[in-house]
């Protein structure tokens, strides 16, 4: 398709109007939201500021989908020989994409004590899943950690605390006993809590095995440990939440329509991605509250959502235009706006610095929750063939919760599974 800027550019380049020198850098950036969703237009108006900051940058997102959309479509550009030079993509893709020699590690690209000091700025724990050999590979964006959404309206109405949410395992199962509902017939009309069990199971039980004192992987991603003693015990605890309390439904909860349940109060107490907050502000017609996950032997959550990371197969001018591109997102300024507009965190000490972010803070306490669970937070699941992986333990985590296998056994074969797949990279 023509491109009026890149032709009138072209036209006064071969006229000897203007130099080389002024000619654009042209970016392609892969990223992970559907088109024309009100995350797009956030996006959109960030890259439009860049641009106007930057008038030798032109920079084209792509709008791609769900996480796993933007990696496919991203490294098919790669093959295709029209390759993008970043992409926002999973965290826990960076093994992959590494194995691929795709990408290049931010080290090898910054050249200032400024950029170097940039790349240290971030919270350690989101650094976890993109530093890898003593590298960063990735640099946190869009990043989240699960936490607990409850509805005051419906703790009062059941004569529980609304200040006082559950804290640990055993009173999740005591205030969710008492959240639950049913009609004259006995059927549940409201569940105590729900965790979902579609999307991203793995991470969902990343955070009940950090909390029972056990993570799920080491950090060079070539051992997994889902069959220790406590990994069980937490699947285990996972699947009595229903099987045995009946505070959240058998089965399968699915990820996509769980934030409508809870809009719906047809639950309680919802597990799920602190990237809710702000639709949940928005659209919930009721008191509710946002706190971090309870604990058992500790608190805790995984990390979650997306890194930058720079393509191998770009110019030296489009790595240097790439890396001020990133670093404008990154800024505290544009972190906090992104935060606000979200409810992803700020993914630097120094964007709820900012008067913004502070004063967002100060209204809306919930937005600080995520960021101060940061302190337990562990990393979520990567490894080598790390898709493979994640499909053995989600699998095991959904042979356990619909009641077809033991915990135990689950996630042996699954321990047995991905020691198969791992042990060439060890």
């Amino acid at each position: 398709m023509f491109n009026l800027k890149n032709g009138l550019t072209a036209a006064l380049l071969s006229a000897g109007l203007v130099s080389t020198a002024s000619a654009q850098t042209e970016l392609t950036m892969y990223y992970p939201v559907s088109v024309g969703g009100p995350l797009t237009k956030v996006v959109d108006g960030m890259i439009a500021d860049f641009e106007d900051a930057n008038p030798d940058i032109d920079v084209n997102a792509i709008y791609a989908g769900n996480y796993n959309d933007a990696r496919v479509k991203s490294l098919a550009a790669l093959k295709s020989g029209e390759p993008a030079q970043l992409s926002v993509m999973f965290s826990i893709d960076v093994h992959e994409l590494r194995d691929l020699d795709a990408i290049v590690p931010f080290d090898d690209v910054v050249k200032t004590d400024k950029d170097r000091a940039w790349l240290k700025s971030f919270y350690p724990a989101l650094m976890e899943n993109g530093k890898v050999d003593g590298k960063t590979w990735g640099v946190p964006f869009q990043r989240s950690t699960i936490v607990m959404y409850y509805n005051k309206d419906l703790f009062r109405a059941a004569g529980l605390d609304p200040e006082q949410p559950p804290k640990t395992w055993d009173e999740l199962v005591k205030d969710g006993e008492a959240l639950t509902k049913k009609d004259a017939s006995g059927n549940v009309i409201q569940w105590g809590a729900m965790i979902p069990s579609t999307g991203y199971p793995y991470w969902m039980f990343g955070a009940l095995a950090k909390q029972n004192g056990e993570v799920l992987m080491n950090q060079a991603g070539t051992e997994t440990y889902f069959n220790k003693p406590a990994v069980i015990e937490a699947l285990d605890y996972w699947r009595s939440l229903g099987a045995e309390h009946h505070i959240m439904p058998t089965g399968t909860i699915e990820w996509g329509t769980l934030r409508q349940n809870f809009l719906d109060q047809k639950t309680a107490i919802m597990w799920h991605s602190t990237g809710n907050l702000t639709a949940v502000k928005n659209n919930a017609d009721f008191d509710f509250g946002v706190a971090m996950l309870p604990a058992h032997e500790e608190p805790g959550s995984p990390t979650g959502g997306g890194n930058f990371y720079l393509f191998k197969k770009s110019t030296p001018e489009q790595r240097e235009a790439a890396l001020k591109l990133v670093e404008f997102m990154t800024s505290p300024e544009r972190a906090a706006q992104w935060s606000i507009a979200t409810g992803y965190m700020g993914v630097s000490p120094a964007a709820y610095k900012t008067p913004e972010l502070e004063q967002y803070t100060k209204t809306f306490p919930p937005a600080l929750v995520a960021r101060n669970q940061l302190k337990y937070a562990t990393a979520e699941l990567s490894t080598h063939q790390s898709g493979r992986v994640r499909k053995f333990l989600d699998d095991a985590i959904q042979a356990t919760l619909s009641g077809q296998a033991s915990a135990e056994d689950a996630l042996n074969s699954a321990q047995m599974q991905a020691d198969h797949v791992l042990r060439r990279y060890r």
